[in-house]
């Protein structure tokens, strides 16, 4: 197979790295598009050998040279790529989220029903065991019928500060953590449940990141971005691009083509996304979910309940349990020695029966051996999973429209309402 990458942010040195190691017999890299030289310079690189690179006018031309394309793109323009990549003939792998809006799903369903190209898109999350072994309890029916899930999710002042530093912190751009963060997680419920989304009701709110939320705490005088500010290297909410190799190749050395600048403050002007977000699923079948977001948590996490005719169970994760003000401020440092005590549970609590804690096996890699499990997938097909943990391009439909329905809960206060098995819209509220 012959890839092509469109976007050379962060995300895809996984799948570089993967075609030029142990995935390498599965096909290689033909070309990089991207509006930068000097992040596509950066995976030429990486790739060990010359790589053709494209601007965006010239995504057509790469296609010509390609059988599968890989969407790494800001979100708002998903859509855009993997429609003229299936309406070129091509397979495609899609970062999540596979889109931002209805009118996105919208255009990826048309095409997807009009072409032959196959479409993945990369919920690792699925992959990870703690989360596999859920979804075998559950189809096992070790609980009897779900009734409610429970789900709490905490990003920490490491990860969810983040968001608000990078163009995700501008709604148009990713339509806000309940589209690009918690379509991983809407994703693991319609998967656990094997269900779709029938109605979304949603509350959110800025309240901690923002200029005016930091005002109000006495946080005067904040600079517009870390670099050359008087308190960069103390301030554990300013990122040192410069501390960290590859976020300085990527991004600080790469600024002057585009403009683009990663390290924003989180309490600049021109936050428009959430930090706080709680919403409320009813999904086929009638089991409920409560769900609820924080981006700016001591630690990270989250724990998940199900609710069942014949018991419970719970998952309990915790990813970091604090982060020391160094990790904040030196990106090289924040997966380092604070994060050894990192623990997971799972626990399966049938009616008139004690508890039982359910062992997770782990694997080599990232997620727990998760990451290898995706890469599997993509690269050399899903063969025979009996959890179905591929995702195709109604799976990515499906959790993308739960939290667009959940920004326009929050937009218009009413309950938003989901048809033809959760990958639409039923009606606009007003």
């Amino acid at each position: 197979m012959r890839y092509a990458f469109v976007g050379t942010g962060h995300r895809i040195q996984m799948y570089v790295d993967a075609l030029v190691g142990e995935w390498s017999d599965t096909g290689h890299i033909v070309g990089f598009c991207d509006r930068n030289q000097t992040r596509m310079q950066y995976y030429v690189e990486r790739a060990g050998r010359p790589v053709p690179t494209y601007k965006p006018e010239e995504f057509d031309s790469m296609l010509e040279q390609c059988d599968a394309v890989i969407v790494a793109t800001v979100d708002a323009t998903h859509a855009e790529y993997v429609v003229r990549a299936l309406d070129a003939g091509k397979d495609v792998i899609c970062e999540k989220p596979l889109t931002i809006d209805a009118d996105g799903c919208e255009e990826i369903r048309a095409a997807a029903e009009r072409n032959p190209g196959k479409l993945v898109v990369t919920f690792n999350y699925r992959y990870s065991p703690r989360n596999s072994a859920v979804r075998r309890l559950i189809a096992a029916g070790e609980i009897g019928e779900v009734t409610s899930v429970h789900f709490d999710w905490s990003l920490d002042t490491i990860h969810g500060a983040d968001y608000f530093r990078r163009w995700h912190r501008d709604k148009a751009n990713s339509g806000g953590l309940l589209v690009h963060k918690s379509t991983h997680h809407f994703d693991l419920v319609n998967w656990w449940l094997a269900a779709a989304a029938e109605t979304v009701y949603a509350q959110g709110s800025l309240r901690f990141y923002g200029d005016a939320n930091a005002a109000g705490r006495g946080m005067t005088d904040r600079p517009e971005r870390a670099l050359g500010a008087p308190g960069l290297g103390t301030d554990p909410y300013l990122l040192d691009l410069a501390a960290d190799p590859r976020l300085k190749r990527l991004y600080l050395d790469a600024e002057h083509e585009d403009g683009y600048h990663r390290d924003q403050d989180v309490f600049a002007p021109g936050i428009t996304i959430e930090d706080n977000m709680s919403v409320l699923v009813r999904y086929a079948g009638g089991a409920q979910l409560t769900y609820n977001l924080v981006a700016h948590a001591p630690s990270e996490g989250y724990r998940v309940v199900f609710n069942g005719t014949g018991g419970r169970i719970e998952l309990t994760v915790c990813e970091r349990t604090w982060t020391p003000p160094h990790a904040a401020i030196d990106p090289s440092a924040a997966s380092k020695e604070h994060v050894t005590d990192a623990w997971e549970k799972l626990v399966l609590h049938r009616l008139w029966e004690p508890p039982q804690e359910i062992e997770i096996e782990r694997g080599a890699g990232g997620h727990g051996g998760g990451d290898r499990l995706l890469l599997d997938d993509v690269f050399r097909g899903a063969g025979d999973d009996p959890l179905r943990r591929q995702a195709g391009y109604v799976d990515g439909i499906r959790s993308v429209l739960v939290g667009a329905a959940a920004n326009e809960a929050i937009r218009s206060g009413q309950v938003v309402h989901l048809a033809d098995g959760g990958t639409r819209l039923a009606a606009r509220a007003v």
